[in-house]
């Protein structure tokens, strides 16, 4: 059960067992389930059993757990290669406004998530005097 939830939150329902999953792996923490609309065989769905929108609002405790927990739903996949995916916030791409990461095993090149470097991911090539001016601003706000 939840220790914070969201009576709205789709995934605070899954973890209340209001709406059926394939549960694959529990801690005290952590929830692990089949995504219903997979990208490849054993796509899965780590979630805190905790309410939290972004990574930024969930307690430490969670974090700490999730981890590891992440590291071996990778492994009981049986691929060797994968994607871990979290995402915050609406402009990141976050459908669903509960902490989740999707653990989506890559068994070939056109299995699984397919990112093509440039178009998906834009990069821009980056100057030492504005990487060293956005490290200080960073190192300053932790």
């Amino acid at each position: 059960m939840a220790t914070k939830e969201d009576p709205s939150c789709l995934f605070c329902a899954i973890l209340k067992g209001a709406i059926p999953c394939y549960k694959v792996y529990e801690t005290e923490h952590s929830f692990c389930f089949l995504d219903i609309m997979p990208t490849t065989e054993g796509h899965t769905q780590v979630i805190p059993k905790y309410h939290a929108e972004t990574l930024g609002d969930l307690p430490d405790e969670y974090l700490r757990d999730i981890g590891p927990v992440i590291k071996k739903i990778a492994l009981a996949t049986g691929v060797e290669q994968y994607n871990i995916v979290q995402n915050n916030g609406k402009l990141a791409f976050q459908h669903i406004p509960h902490v989740h990461f999707h653990v989506i095993p890559k068994p070939n090149e056109t299995e699984g998530l397919v990112l093509t470097l440039g178009q998906n991911w834009p990069q821009k090539k980056a100057e030492n005097d504005a990487l060293a001016a956005t490290c200080e601003k960073m190192k300053g706000r932790l």
